[in-house]
């Protein structure tokens, strides 16, 4: 019997899967990588253009912009966001039995609010005159501050929601990693004097190392995508988006506004595959930093 027959109910079996994996996922890709070098506005048949989606892209005043919020983005929530969790995960390890579970699940709680309800509970933390935050600081005399409309907070009253929202989901990953650690190599610890500072120093920190790695890889990756929450904290549209003088504007932003805005469906695809480049190449010099400091 030929090798294909022996083999063909377990080939009918990912078939499903196969079918819907083409047609979501390989058919949107390959697509999308044809558009990027046409014209096509969505109904008239697209006209090829080269590379000429690329450059307009790349020369857009919107293109730097958006690039220069989330270069600033990352740079401050990622490290940001691990060091909250890690504290949480720190913390909730140190109780045992219904304390534990309480507050792992009341720090977790903010990761499966849907995102419209987290961006509306803070569009009110953050509202000028009647806003939670603002109320608190004029209790000390500080005067109200319009956070999701000055420039020069917009940004990180963006990052203290990504904070927010993002810390439970990492502090479950290191929670994990922390169960992991053997208890011995703290007891040892103890026995030579060493306080709790150095315990985390010299002993959690470093046998975190792969939880913590793919925690950094995650946040990066996730923080380089980031859409939702902008777009919801600013009311944006697709003919108005970014917030004021663009200080929230975000590449994934841009591309939507591009493709459903103004129906450039052409320099939007060429947006993506400029973003997926961008990512896969991050991430690739991740994975060659961390498997070069494995080999020294």
């Amino acid at each position: 019997m030929p090798i294909y027959r022996r083999h063909l109910p377990h080939y009918l079996m990912i078939a499903p899967f196969m079918i819907l994996f083409a047609a979501f996922f390989l058919y949107p890709i390959f697509s999308g990588f044809f558009y990027s070098f046409h014209d096509w506005n969505g109904v008239q048949p697209p006209q090829f253009v080269g590379l000429a989606n690329y450059e307009k892209v790349i020369g857009s005043r919107d293109f730097s912009r958006a690039m220069w919020n989330l270069l600033t983005y990352i740079s401050i929530t990622v490290p940001l966001g691990i060091l909250v969790a890690l504290g949480l995960a720190l913390l909730v390890d140190s109780f045992t039995g219904r304390w534990a579970s309480f507050f792992r699940n009341a720090y977790f709680m903010p990761v499966v609010l849907p995102a419209f309800l987290a961006a509306t509970i803070w569009r009110w933390i953050y509202a000028p005159n009647f806003g939670l935050l603002n109320m608190i600081l004029g209790w000390i005399g500080i005067p109200s501050v319009n956070f999701l409309n000055d420039t020069g907070t917009m940004i990180y009253a963006l990052i203290a929601v990504d904070v927010w929202v993002s810390a439970g989901f990492n502090m479950v990953i290191l929670l994990a990693g922390l169960k992991n650690i053997p208890s011995e190599l703290y007891e040892a610890a103890r026995l030579d004097g060493a306080n709790k500072w150095q315990q985390i120093v010299h002993i959690t920190v470093p046998m975190l190392g792969p939880v913590m790695f793919f925690v950094i890889t995650y946040s990066v990756i996730s923080a380089m995508q980031v859409f939702d929450k902008p777009w919801l904290l600013t009311g944006s549209s697709f003919s108005e988006y970014g917030g004021r003088r663009g200080a929230l504007l975000f590449p994934v932003m841009d591309m939507m506004g591009r493709a459903f805005g103004e129906v450039r469906f052409g320099e939007a695809s060429a947006y993506g595959f400029l973003l997926t480049v961008a990512i896969v190449t991050l991430t690739v010099l991740m994975f060659g930093v961390r498997a070069w400091r494995e080999r020294r």
